[in-house]
């Protein structure tokens, strides 16, 4: 009883802190957004709120993809091109984390995150925390999909939520060419479901997972261990030590798969 209200408060202070950063903003500023205004007249409020709540999950990202990079032992270890998926998506996730504050004319009320114990230390740990974020991302942009209050932002979640389905597969790729001095070869990742999953084949998935969310605070919940101390000293992660997002000025791997437009 005690670890639900402590549980529900906690996700209430997530919600009124993003929902101040987002109060009394100039809906539609920004490139993206004068687009999102034109074509849509405007956003609204329930709008806002799945916008920050993916803004805090964008910098979550791309301070996870960063510090992989910079940190893991087993990244230098990783073949080229896995290398490459891994400094590719931290590109795609900045750009997604860019698109969506230029909607919303706020960063991300969220900047620095906790992880679990080993953390960037153990490639094991660092794949299963990797995954169930992509999972966690999957269903959360599924419930702008649903949410959305207009079809330009729904189907923009759509094609982000293309891209993070993309970053699963991918990071289930890299499990088997984690060398052995990094603990690998890694045949079986855990994500958001607790399950212990074969990477063979990595791309297992003939439908999105929607982790039967349905409304922008269950993704919320999901986050909590991430950014508040003591929701994630109750999950058992490092509360010692928080990483910092960031932000930077992305550079996509290809400009035929940038946003361009809502023409696509």
């Amino acid at each position: 009883m005690t670890e639900t209200m402590d549980r529900a408060l906690n996700r209430g202070s997530l919600i009124r802190t993003a929902g101040a950063a987002g109060a009394g903003l100039a809906l539609g500023s920004g490139l993206f957004g004068a687009t999102i205004a034109r074509a849509s007249g405007g956003v609204t409020k329930g709008d806002i709120d799945i916008l920050i709540a993916a803004e805090i999950a964008e910098a979550l990202a791309v301070t996870t993809y960063t510090n992989i990079i910079n940190r893991a032992p087993f990244f230098k270890h990783l073949a080229a091109d896995d290398q490459g998926y891994l400094k590719a998506a931290r590109q795609e996730e900045m750009s997604h984390y860019a698109l969506e504050k230029s909607v919303t004319g706020k960063p991300s009320p969220f900047t620095r995150f906790f992880y679990p114990h080993g953390m960037f230390r153990h490639a094991q740990t660092t794949l299963n925390t990797l995954v169930t974020l992509e999972d966690a991302f999957i269903a959360a942009y599924l419930v702008g999909v649903r949410n959305f209050s207009n079809s330009d932002l729904r189907v923009t979640a759509a094609r982000i939520m293309g891209i993070e389905s993309d970053h699963r597969t991918l990071a289930r790729v890299v499990g088997p060419g984690v060398a052995k001095r990094d603990g690998g070869p890694i045949e079986h990742i855990t994500g958001a479901q607790g399950v212990a999953e074969s990477v063979d084949p990595p791309n297992n998935n003939g439908y999105e997972r929607t982790l039967k969310w349905t409304n922008i605070n269950q993704a919320v919940d999901a986050l909590l261990p991430f950014v508040d101390k003591a929701a994630a000293a109750k999950a058992g992660f490092n509360t010692k030590r928080s990483f910092e997002f960031h932000p930077f000025i992305p550079h996509l791997p290809n400009q035929l798969g940038a946003f361009h437009g809502f023409g696509g």
